[in-house]
């Protein structure tokens, strides 16, 4: 048997037996229960943006808004934790008609509880703009969901009127929501015939070629990025079709909605200001130059110029030590124990109780995540492993992904206040993949190696710096085009080389980029969340600066940085980042982040 083979499945039978399952059946018409009864709820209180305020009373309005708030948190505890349980099986095979059938019910609902809170409740709580500071201290509950009842108000002003917001919300599910589909079927069931590095033709999941980017070989390598290259072509009229679906219908919102630029929502999503953004670009642009260098010096060792597409995430130097999977948790397991007992016994109860899907495979998605599932107050790992190094600082990061739910279950966060923004989801995941990258540095055994795992967190940190760019201003453009015209493939590809030529320069030899990103890369296709880029390297930023704090501190950090991952949901990335003296507006803080890559850019060129 081989070690793919071997490897473990996750296991979600204490969610639900099955799809088929007498408990998962009773829970789908539970919710629908409860949603009708939310919906009564809300007639009965009249609440109704589009109709005057019936209540005036501060204690009465404060029991409505705990009476809504309880039924929302019950409800979307159930919401989130199906739509976990079904995702698992959309996403290791997305052949699994009944799971699709399944999701598109849910999803259903979803849109219906989207409708009642993010429409209707909200357009009527921002008549109480005035009042609710007076109404909040009635009650433990609104005291306890402050935040996110002020959020709620505040972004009310971005509201189109409640019936285009409901319509909106319907067409989702024939748009957005089917584009999204569409590129997650096409990319997940695609196979393309390729030499293998033992010279065989075989027939593989795209799933499977493009981690062909990683093989020590050069030449097998570049056959996965020419079969890569004939893939793609093959599928790059229907992918465009869902990309200008998706950026197109996004647009016409962000722009009913009264939204400054397509950007503008994702800030908020993200709980940052543009002055942060624009402070962390101004880094990430800055620091370019450095990373170029670190390009050149491995175009160098490997004989080029520079670096042909295909060889940017080339494995360099040499490591003796294996890393299969079993390894891999060994290795985690000692570096996690070293910062707290916690983050190593949570990571070894996702080991035994089988929390992860380990290998790639036929109709499994690309990539790698964490998903949670609130209502068992555990979360689920998606990888696709590889015995190489680069996927044990996956795995350390996707654990540190559930790291973070689990301090959100410890901390008995409901999930009003659970509702962490992308910048800070990174936080924990990056502060468990640095744990274990400088582990790996510090014990290198001589040169060779030390250059080996160099190379392997160079690889990561380029991408948050330069790719990441590239994919900003990519999806800049895309939305800037699209207001006047559908894009043609050749179009976005012309984007997208023109995007990784403007961030990568000179360390990319430009006869070889790859102007398919855009096809199998799923952030592009997410309907709720545009801008699904910058957000991971204000994470590893972010992350980083915390871990030199860390490092000041040593264990006396652990219990605050437990309390911060407990409170994302609950406050601005600014105000948060301001319990450990961090101001995220000041260029200085992102430029001390990027210095550690900077130590690591030098070190890599002198070895």
């Amino acid at each position: 048997m081989s070690t793919k083979q071997a490897l473990p499945t996750w296991d979600l039978t204490n969610v639900y037996p099955s799809l088929d399952s007498a408990e998962f059946k009773q829970d789908m018409e539970k919710l629908a229960a409860l949603m009708q009864k939310f919906e009564q709820y809300l007639k009965e209180n009249h609440i109704d943006p589009d109709k005057p305020l019936q209540e005036n009373d501060p204690q009465k309005l404060a029991i409505v808004i705990t009476g809504f708030i309880d039924r929302a948190n019950t409800i979307q505890e159930l919401a989130i934790s199906l739509n976990a349980y079904i995702n698992s099986f959309i996403a290791t095979d997305s052949y699994n008609q009944q799971a699709a059938k399944a999701l598109s019910e849910l999803q259903q609902l979803i849109v219906k509880l989207q409708q009642l809170g993010s429409v209707i409740f909200q357009g009527w709580l921002a008549k109480l703009a005035d009042q609710i500071d007076e109404i909040i201290p009635l009650n433990e509950t609104l005291e306890a969901h402050q935040f996110t009842l002020k959020e709620t108000i505040e972004q009310s002003q971005y509201m189109m009127s409640t019936a285009e917001e409901e319509l909106a919300g319907e067409l989702s599910l024939s748009g957005t929501r089917a584009w999204e589909k569409l590129q997650n079927d096409i990319t997940s069931q695609l196979k393309w015939e390729v030499e293998n590095e033992d010279g065989e033709m075989v027939k593989l999941p795209m799933t499977a070629v493009i981690n062909f980017r990683n093989h020590e070989d050069e030449e097998v390598r570049r056959r996965g990025y020419e079969a890569e290259m004939e893939a793609w072509k093959t599928v790059e009229v229907p992918l465009a079709a869902a990309l200008n679906g998706m950026k197109g219908a996004q647009g016409v919102i962000y722009r009913r909605q009264g939204r400054e630029d397509a950007v503008h929502q994702s800030l908020d999503q993200s709980r940052i200001d543009r002055e942060t953004l624009e402070a962390m670009l101004a880094a990430m642009k800055n620091a370019q130059p450095m990373v170029r260098k670190y390009f050149k010096a491995k175009a160098k060792r490997l004989g080029k110029e520079a670096l042909p597409w295909y060889d940017l995430f080339a494995p360099l130097g040499k490591i003796e030590r294996t890393f299969t999977y079993p390894e891999a948790q060994k290795f985690v397991l000692e570096n996690f124990a070293k910062f707290s007992d916690e983050l190593a016994g949570f990571a070894q109860t996702a080991f035994d109780k089988n929390w992860i899907d380990v290998g790639p495979r036929d109709g499994k998605g690309a990539g790698a995540f964490c998903m949670g599932i609130p209502s068992v107050k555990e979360s689920r790992v998606l990888l696709n492993f590889e015995e190489n190094l680069d996927w044990v600082f996956t795995l350390a990061h996707e654990l540190g992904h559930g790291f973070h739910n689990y301090c959100l279950y410890q901390a008995d966060r409901t999930r009003l206040q659970s509702g962490t923004p992308m910048t800070l989801a990174e936080t924990a995941s990056i502060m468990c993949e640095t744990i274990v990258t400088n582990a790996t540095i510090e014990q290198a055994a001589d040169k060779e190696e030390e250059l080996a795992i160099l190379e392997t967190a160079l690889i990561g940190d380029s991408q948050l710096l330069v790719d990441i760019y590239s994919r900003y201003l990519f999806e800049s453009e895309i939305f800037k085009r699209r207001e006047k015209s559908d894009l043609s493939p050749d179009e976005i590809n012309e984007i997208m080389e023109w995007a990784q030529k403007e961030t990568y320069g000179d360390g990319l030899d430009p006869d070889y980029l790859q102007k398919y990103m855009w096809t199998w890369k799923p952030h592009y296709y997410i309907p709720e969340l545009s801008f699904y880029n910058y957000p991971y390297t204000f994470g590893m930023l972010f992350g980083t600066g915390l871990y030199k704090i860390y490092q000041e501190r040593g264990s006396d950090f652990v219990q605050d940085y437990k309390d911060l991952l407990s409170s994302t949901g609950m406050g601005k990335a600014a105000d948060l980042a301001a319990r450990f003296d961090i101001d995220l507006r000041s260029p200085a803080f992102w430029e001390g982040s990027i210095d550690v890559v900077a130590q690591r850019v030098e070190r890599y060129v002198n070895l």
